[in-house]
């Protein structure tokens, strides 16, 4: 053959309208080493997409370094699927949403994304406590006591009462990332006290989720970490109903305001 053998084929071309039916972002922190693989582990695998960008982010965790974040999220968000819609996006840091705002943070990334439902950790968990119908609270996080205070605040704030908290006194997201789960697991059961409706472990680099379900086992109550409240939220403003086993009570609801 001479020539250019090369040449545009004459088949008509089919399109779906998108690849996959839902769409979720993700704005992490440079530095998460849980998140991601708590969303792969937790949502459903057919017909979702989770798409994922990251921010610079600095330690020690501190409410001065987490502030520093707020005009990131905005670059960060645009970076996912730029100019495609979104069916959610979740910004997944606990203690930078708890003293940013919910607010301000949803307000940031719908300047790249709007329309889009913004989740947030703490926000998603104070959903999922109602959900569960808790009132008062036990806290369990691996920050500072200075980073941990609005953690608290955050919540007293939406009504929960504070039945006890306790901070391991971590200043480095990567070392959070590295607490065992027995340490988890012994750290959230010490925390727990007979009068709370359930208990919140904050902070998204702790591998919490993980072991949510024998938590509950062993405490005999619902328990909300980060991710999983994260996850949850995030699938049900998607649209994503189903109910999802092995991670916690959560899970299994449908979603609420």
């Amino acid at each position: 053959m001479q020539g250019n053998p090369a040449r545009r084929g004459d088949r008509a071309l089919a399109f779906d309208r998108r690849p996959v039916r839902w769409r979720i972002g993700l704005v992490l922190l440079a530095t998460d080493h849980t998140t991601e693989r708590d969303f792969a582990r937790i949502c459903p695998r057919e017909g979702l997409g989770i798409h994922v960008n990251r921010i610079a982010n600095e330690n020690p965790t501190t409410p001065g370094n987490l502030r520093k974040m707020q005009p990131r999220l905005t670059a960060g968000a645009a970076l996912i699927l730029p100019g495609e819609p979104l069916d959610a996006i979740c910004y997944s840091c606990t203690s930078a949403s708890a003293v940013i705002g919910d607010a301000a943070v949803a307000a940031a990334v719908r300047e790249a994304k709007p329309g889009v439902p913004v989740v947030t950790p703490t926000g998603a968990a104070r959903a999922g406590l109602k959900a569960l119908g808790a009132a008062r609270i036990a806290i369990l996080t691996p920050y500072l006591p200075e980073t941990g205070a609005p953690i608290t605040a955050y919540f007293q704030r939406h009504g929960f009462e504070i039945a006890n908290q306790v901070n391991l006194g971590l200043a480095d997201d990567r070392k959070m990332a590295r607490v065992t789960l027995p340490t988890i697991i012994a750290a959230a059961v010490e925390t727990f006290t007979a009068d709370a409706d359930a208990l919140f472990i904050s902070c998204t680099a702790l591998r919490a989720a993980e072991v949510a379900e024998e938590i509950e086992r062993r405490i005999g109550k619902p328990v909300v970490t980060s991710n999983q409240a994260s996850a949850w939220q995030t699938l049900r403003q998607a649209g994503i109903d189903a109910p999802i086993t092995g991670h916690g009570r959560l899970l299994g609801l449908p979603g609420h305001e």
